[in-house]
């Protein structure tokens, strides 16, 4: 009976308190979630009030939100969107952890913690909160693709959040990483998926498609949520987080076709807890450890802000992403949570960190879940800002550099082309991992090896260390020199594929694009390589001089990716010109055509390839944007199509600048990839809805 009054007195105090802080936040147009994590902090131990919950209820019944968010995200999720949004989530997931487990380890050197526990820091903030952006997701009604984008990133984080701790758990305890113990636990993970998957697949959809003819609400519940927490407790059996099994139920249960029934009854149950969870993470607030750490948590803070941010922009927009749906990616990430408690609980069980280091993680995380809405609130405008402020080559290319993967994705597949990138894929991978080992065996044998030569050539030791790095770093130089070199190769060879060189002789019109997505391609593979081999590399090198050698390589590409903007440029500039001349004269041609407009884009795609491709849409006269400048309405900025040309009906057709003011009646010609053009039709005219890019406008 002393347990079941302890539970109760725990649910009672947390629904009590979180109800009366979430009714205040609603009427203040806040979001809940900041309400559930102030009601935590007031029931908390820390704060003198007579308020105090059981703290181990309150996480038992928070474990019960985690699972029931993560089972609702699977039902969003089938697996033929997880395959389509996995390729693009990866990478931005390799690109984001990597710079962020950079950033965490200089955090720790900085502030003079030990290798180990400067590790620990790196993996602590490179880990983003599932729980935390799908609630927040929830109650901004954030619904469009970016949510799919987000999801697929956290869940691929999930998975390397997993390796991580293997990885932790056997550097803390001396037994070392090896690429077998790596190998193994990989191959574990993949077979425990395959297992789940396969097992999931032939069950979960039949068995909720014949419950659900029953027609009993009840019945289907129950009999989800069943399914639900049995594959949470596989999940937690094999030694995997029950977010992840909770997902994996709620994806099987979406292939039964019956997702949105279930996610309407499960909606109530999972509110409820998922208060719960934002409660738990509130009691963990501190204010006194925060203050005697501050000048940690602030870092730490800072760098989770400001490196998300800017780790998973970039990583979005290297996959094609946009300039406004990467950074709106980016700051929707900008948090850490449930993964980076128990990277930090495990470095403290193992005796790697001090104990210090998890209640710090908590704080951080603790603060940047109270700033995570309005991040989230904030990531349009702030997207529309760079946009605006960006130099106006670097516009061009952001803004064309989706249309050019678009292009490849949908190029004929050619084996030649395939086979050779698949040959410098490989000699790039043994490239980096050659340095890899070379770095990490030479910090392990540096010792030694200096000893030997103190001993041969009866030098000081100081020389004799950098005698053997200066080995080192002769050694190295090839390998890095090979990635570089293959990954130019790489761009050319998909470049070529997406705008192939004029045939015959002639004049070749795509030069500019071919070159400035050929050394984009370049970039974006450097960045690929580069920087998984320094997170992995960093602990075994000096700071100065790797960043000095980092640098040197970044600035070296940067200089030639700005001339090429530069010239691409240009380009689109005389393109835009050609585009609106060829747009008067088929104007002036009355009746020869139905959509002179048209007639005139498709030939401009066959004259300026790599521009896109250029559409045209009539503005009509109940539009929204009439009468309002380009710059005004900031459409690349909000679906990242640009206006090449403008015609109006007596006045001709310009090249359209920031100050022009639209009217009803003007046909735009548009450019951008086929996701930008239809979210600017959908802008312009809204009465139309969400169409392809593909449909003919009105006639002239």
């Amino acid at each position: 009976m002393h347990g079941a009054h302890s539970f109760l007195t725990a649910l009672a105090t947390v629904l009590g308190v979180a109800a009366v802080t979430t009714v205040l936040f609603q009427r203040l147009r806040q979001p809940v979630v900041l309400g559930y994590v102030l009601a935590g902090l007031l029931i908390g131990p820390h704060l003198p009030l007579p308020l105090v919950a059981d703290r181990e209820t309150v996480e038992l019944l928070s474990e019960l939100g985690v699972i029931l968010l993560m089972f609702s995200l699977g039902l969003e999720f089938s697996f033929r969107k997880l395959a389509e949004v996995g390729p693009v989530a990866g990478i931005t997931a390799m690109v984001e952890t990597s710079l962020m487990w950079s950033a965490g380890f200089l955090a720790g050197q900085a502030l003079g913690w030990t290798t180990l526990e400067s590790v620990f820091t790196g993996a602590i903030v490179a880990i983003s909160s599932t729980t935390i952006v799908a609630k927040a997701f929830d109650q901004l009604g954030v619904r469009d693709q970016l949510r799919e984008r987000v999801f697929g990133i956290l869940i691929v984080e999930d998975l390397i959040a997993i390796l991580l701790l293997a990885g932790l758990t056997a550097v803390a305890t001396g037994s070392g990483l090896s690429a077998g113990a790596l190998a193994k636990t990989t191959g574990r993970l993949a077979f425990f998926l395959g297992a789940m998957l396969a097992v999931g697949l032939l069950v979960v959809p039949r068995a909720i498609r014949a419950i659900r003819r029953l027609d009993r609400p009840e019945t289907t519940l129950v009999a989800s949520l069943g399914i639900c927490f049995a594959f949470a407790l596989a999940a937690l059996e094999a030694g995997y987080s029950v977010a992840l099994g909770a997902f994996l139920a709620g994806s099987l249960v979406a292939e039964s076709g019956e997702a949105k029934y279930v996610e309407a009854l499960v909606h109530p149950v999972r509110d409820m807890f998922a208060a719960v969870f934002f409660v738990s993470v509130g009691m963990l607030i501190d204010p006194a450890l925060i203050a005697r750490h501050w000048v940690a948590v602030a870092l730490l803070v800072a760098i989770v802000l400001g490196g998300k941010t800017l780790s998973v922009s970039l990583g979005a927009f290297v996959t094609g992403g946009g300039t406004r749906t990467s950074v709106r990616s980016g700051m929707s990430l900008a948090q850490i949570g449930e993964f980076s408690f128990i990277i930090a609980g495990l470095g403290v069980s193992l005796g790697a960190t001090r104990e210090f280091l998890y209640p710090v993680a908590v704080a951080v995380s603790a603060l940047t879940t109270l700033t995570t809405p309005s991040f989230i609130r904030a990531s349009g405008p702030a997207a529309s800002l760079v946009d605006r402020k960006l130099p106006k080559p670097l516009q061009t290319v952001g803004a064309l550099y989706g249309s050019w993967l678009e292009q490849v994705r949908t190029s004929p597949r050619s084996r030649t082309v395939g086979a050779e990138l698949r040959r410098l894929a490989r000699f790039v991978l043994l490239d980096a991992v050659a340095i890899v080992v070379l770095v990490i065996g030479t910090s392990l044998f540096i010792g030694p090896a200096s000893r030997h030569l103190v001993e041969w050539l009866g030098i000081a030791e100081g020389p004799a260390r950098t005698a053997v790095l200066g080995v080192e770093t002769l050694v190295a130089i090839p390998f890095a020199a090979g990635i570089v070199r293959n990954a130019r190769r790489m761009g050319l060879a998909v470049a070529a594929a997406a705008l192939p060189h004029g045939e015959g002789g002639q004049v070749d019109l795509a030069a500019a694009p071919r070159k400035a997505l050929a050394i984009t391609l370049q970039l974006a593979a450097l960045i690929l390589v580069g920087l998984p081999i320094l997170a992995v590399t960093q602990p075994f090198l000096p700071a100065a001089p790797t960043a000095a050698i980092v640098l040197a390589v970044v600035l070296t590409v940067a200089v030639g990716f700005w001339r090429s903007a530069t010239n691409l440029e240009g380009h689109v500039r005389a393109g835009a010109q050609v585009i609106a001349e060829a747009l008067a004269k088929q104007a002036r041609q009355d009746g020869r055509s139905a959509h002179p407009e048209e007639d005139a884009l498709a030939r401009m795609r066959e004259l300026m390839p790599g521009i896109g491709e250029p559409v045209a849409l009539r503005l009509p006269s109940g539009s929204p944007a009439a009468g309002r400048t380009l710059a005004d309405l900031n459409l690349r900025g909000l679906t990242g199509a640009t206006v090449l040309a403008l015609y109006r009906q007596g006045t001709g057709v310009t090249v359209p600048t920031a100050r022009e003011q639209l009217a009803p009646g003007d046909v735009l010609a548009l450019a951008g990839t086929g996701e930008a053009v239809a979210a600017a039709r959908e802008l312009l005219d809204p009465s139309a809805g969400a169409v392809g890019p593909a449909g003919p406008p009105p006639p002239l």
